[in-house]
Formats: structure tokens, C-alpha cells, sequence
């Protein structure tokens, strides 16, 4: 099937901007469906701490990887690209247009670009050095990492264990650098890619930050957060929200300042999502209330594909 005049469009953004609300309504004048690129909204335990859509926002649209994982289901990016791509394929036989929208870049990334296929690394290695990270924290690590892969370590976020550990769980694996396997190619998608950006002014996205986590509170965060205590071992809940209540479970902290974290943790997440995607200058940027704009934007755009 040649998809070569559909168009796959992202409109991303940070957490609590607006999204949601936003791509409901986009997709309904489309009348299309919508992709959710959001590496924890797949998982069907996480409801309230990720902000999924309602039951009725489901039933409006008709929404693809919103709670279908369960959180002990061993899910990636790279697994994502697969199965998104499988989808967008079954979408372009019923409409010219398909709407993918989230907040984790790396995801949509994978979507739109592809992501490096890397080998399988050693359990034993992976075990050694969560050992060692554990008894030395994470400098021993990034001067290992400096070591075995200076390109990696100019290149990775020093600050992120999970990102020094990934390198240097394959660079010991393989015998090669991390950076090796990196080719850092776009792999050619046979639709076209339009890529909408949604902010806010710092000051209003931090302030609807704090709001949406006192109404998560309200809905009933803590107790989701306490089913969810004996798989706190689990990656899918290494996530804000649920590891701040974990620390209030185990008596480290008070449940005020759990509460303080969530908001600071997820005030800085939106910064770290900006970062991200500021850096691809193919977004157009819009404010999330300016849905007349943005709509004629993508009928435009793609309408003008259509043509050339």
C-alpha cells in the first residue's frame, strides 16, 4: 500500500500544557484517530498519576496505545516503533491523516525517525554494575563511561544514571563503544510528517502543573500509589507521582512534602520535555488554545501536500 500522500501529525508538547483536550478535538474535524506516544499512559495501572484520558475522552476518539501494557510487560521505544508504525498503516486505509501526540520524545522520535538497533546486553554486566552503582553512586560510573567512551560521555545526560548505565551496560557487552552503534540515520517513513509544538508561558504551565497534581491528589493519587507499592521495583513506576508516595509509604518523608516533590519533579520533567523538543527545529509552535490556528495550519499544510 503506498501511503506516500498521507500525513502522520504530531502535535507534542509538555506535560499539563493542554494536549489532550487539544488533539480530541483536532482529531474529531480530521475525524481520524490518535496515537498516544506517551511511554506511560500504555500502561494500563497507571491511570490517575498519569493524567490518561477519561472514559469518555476514549469514546470520542478512538485513541491506540492507552492502557494496553500491563507494568511487568517489558515494553520500549523501540518496540513502540514497531507496533505505532503497524498501526499508522491500518489507519492510512480509512483516513489521509492521522494524529500522534504525547509528551515522551523519544518515543515520537522512534516514530518519526527510528531508533538504533542495539545488541542484547549481558545480564551478568547489567548486575555488576547496578552493584557497583549502588555501593558507589553514580561518579565511578562516568568515569568508567569516560574511560571506555569518551563520544558517549561528551553525549550523554551525566546527570541520568539510566543513560550512563545503558552505555556502558553495551560498550562492556560488546567490547565496543556505545557510541559505535549510534548512526544516528533517519530512516525514511512512507508518509509524510507534519510536527505542531503546544507551550505555554513558564509561569502559566507551572501553575497548571500544581493544580493537576492537588486534582490527581483529590481523585485519588495516594490510593492508585498504594495498590501499585508492591511493584515499586518495576521501571514503569520509576516515575513522578508514584516514587514520591513510595517515599511517603516508607516513612522517609511526610506526605506534604511528597506532595512538594510531585509538583517540583514534574515542573522540572516539563523543562526537560521543552529541552527536548525545542532542539528539532521542524516544529511549528503554537499556544494549546489557539485550536482555529493550528487546525487551518495542518489543513493547509497537508491540503498543499496534496497538491505538489
Amino acid at each position: 500500500m503506498s501511503t506516500k500522500e498521507k500525513t502522520l501529525i504530531v502535535i507534542a508538547g509538555p506535560t499539563a500544557v493542554g494536549k489532550t483536550h487539544l488533539c480530541i478535538d483536532i482529531a474529531r474535524q480530521l475525524q481520524t484517530e490518535i496515537l498516544s506516544a506517551d511511554s506511560r499512559q500504555i500502561f494500563k495501572e497507571l491511570n490517575i498519576g498519569t493524567a490518561a484520558p477519561s472514559p469518555q475522552q476514549l469514546e470520542a476518539v478512538r485513541h491506540h496505545f492507552v492502557g494496553t501494557r500491563s507494568i511487568d510487560e517489558y515494553y520500549t521505544a523501540g518496540i513502540f516503533e514497531m507496533e505505532a508504525l503497524e498501526v499508522l498503516e491500518k489507519i492510512f486505509t480509512r483516513h489521509d491523516r492521522a494524529l500522534m501526540t504525547g509528551g515522551s520524545g523519544l518515543y515520537i522520535d522512534a516514530v518519526c525517525h527510528g531508533i538504533d538497533a542495539l545488541p542484547k546486553v549481558d545480564q551478568q554486566v547489567r548486575q555488576n554494575l547496578l552493584e557497583q552503582y549502588e555501593e558507589e553512586g553514580i561518579e565511578g560510573l562516568r568515569q568508567q563511561l569516560k574511560m571506555l567512551d569518551p563520544a558517549s560521555y561528551k553525549r550523554v545526560d551525566l546527570q541520568n544514571p539510566k543513560r550512563v548505565l545503558k552505555a556502558l551496560e553495551i560498550t562492556l557487552t560488546t567490547g565496543k563503544p556505545y557510541s559505535s552503534f549510534l548512526t544516528r540515520k533517519s530512516k525514511q517513513r512512507p508518509f509524510r510528517i507534519l510536527k505542531v509544538g503546544v507551550t505555554r508561558k513558564r509561569e502559566d504551565l507551572y501553575e497548571r502543573i500544581n493544580k493537576r497534581v492537588e486534582q490527581m491528589i483529590d481523585q485519588g493519587l495516594v490510593e492508585e500509589a498504594r495498590s501499585l507499592y508492591p511493584h515499586r521495583h518495576l521501571n514503569a513506576l520509576n516515575t513522578v507521582g508514584y516514587k514520591e508516595l513510595f517515599s511517603h509509604f516508607e516513612g522517609e518523608i511526610s506526605f506534604q512534602e511528597a506532595v512538594r516533590l510531585i509538583k517540583r519533579n514534574t515542573r522540572r520533567y516539563a523543562k526537560r520535555q521543552l529541552t527536548w523538543f525545542s532542539k528539532d527545529k521542524h516544529y511549528t509552535w503554537f499556544h494549546p488554545e489557539e485550536k482555529d490556528r493550528i487546525l487551518r495550519y495542518i489543513k493547509e499544510q497537508t491540503e498543499q501536500h496534496g497538491k505538489t
